[in-house]
């Protein structure tokens, strides 16, 4: 099952209690202070996992809590630290304030961990507070205690091409021929009811990761059908690859439609790089397979179904791709 959205209820450990003890020696029934200090409580770590790609575990363990501090012991001996709670997400994932919205960690890459919630410091021991005045003292610190939040996981799949298209615009029949990924396919509306990524090999040594999110009706940015819950996914790729169906009846409007609800839910969505594809050709009339396409807003189309212009479209995503990770590197560099 697919989860990209979780509430969880996190708590960090809580400081071990400083020690307040005495030697104990022959002779001597109240020595000097020996009280060793509490450990520090756990944290509350967040790593990227690249084997994970959903959020399900977390919809059943929604509460997580680092572990406490030991206290401290006589002849100064500190307690334990506690064991951080080390919580693994996919390349992708937000971590934000379940209260408030802050985005307290965007965790990207293989690697990439946050410390969210700090856990307690440990108190201190009697032995801190001798002094010559004062050679058995009564003091010893508490821990402090560890922190807690609710908050809210999201996860933002990390791919190169996003698939945007109206139901039954053949985007996971494109998927499934140009990778090795199977989502389901039938010929009805909203056959597929969650992301699915597929890697598609544009060059001997070169590959770029395609997401196929649910198809898009007008409306989607308010919640119509699914794309609310899925929109968010598009936000991260490199190019949006638009998929209009000629044998809509009206195609032209079904692309206004989609550029419409990315608009909506977020314009940052239309800078990106993008490419227009008309799919099904095989549909048409033999002597229309040629183009153009969508009143010549295109002259790419393709039919998944008997191959024509899939070689040809890759070359186009391959490219843009591979502008992109250059223009990347050299921002970087």
């Amino acid at each position: 099952m697919f989860v990209d959205q979780v509430r969880i209820y996190a708590r960090s450990g809580n400081g071990g209690n400083g020690s307040h003890s005495f030697r104990r020696e022959k002779y001597v029934p109240r020595g000097g202070p020996d009280g060793g200090d509490g450990g520090n409580g756990g944290d509350l770590v967040f790593t990227v996992d690249p084997q994970l790609n959903t959020l399900l575990d977390y919809r059943y363990q929604q509460h997580i809590n680092a572990q406490h501090g030991e206290h401290g012991a006589k002849q100064r001996k500190s307690g334990k630290r506690g064991q951080d709670a080390v919580i693994p997400v996919p390349p992708g994932t937000l971590i934000k304030d379940g209260e408030t919205g802050e985005i307290l960690a965007d965790l990207l890459v293989l690697g990439q961990s946050e410390i969210i919630l700090e856990g307690g410091r440990g108190g201190r021991g009697n032995v801190h507070f001798a002094s010559p005045t004062n050679r058995t003292p009564e003091r010893a610190d508490d821990g402090r205690e560890g922190q807690e939040r609710y908050l809210e996981l999201e996860l933002k799949l990390i791919a190169d091409v996003g698939l945007v298209g109206h139901p039954n615009a053949g985007k996971s029949t494109l998927l499934s021929r140009l990778s090795s990924a199977h989502p389901k396919i039938a010929d009805y509306p909203f056959t597929t009811l969650q992301p699915n990524l597929g890697i598609v090999k544009y060059d001997t040594y070169e590959s770029l990761v395609m997401a196929d999110i649910p198809g898009l009706i007008e409306g989607a940015h308010e919640g119509k059908g699914l794309g609310m819950q899925f929109l968010r996914h598009v936000e991260r790729t490199r190019i949006l690859l638009f998929m209009i169906d000629v044998t809509s009846p009206d195609p032209k409007q079904d692309l206004e439609i989609l550029k419409n609800e990315l608009k909506q839910f977020s314009p940052h969505l239309l800078e990106k790089p993008s490419l227009l594809i008309a799919t099904k050709i095989d549909q048409l009339p033999p002597e229309e397979h040629g183009g153009p396409f969508l009143g010549g807003k295109t002259n790419l189309g393709i039919s998944s179904v008997s191959g024509k212009g899939l070689d040809e479209l890759i070359r186009h995503l391959g490219q843009i791709v591979s502008d992109s990770r250059q223009q990347e590197i050299s921002e970087v560099s």
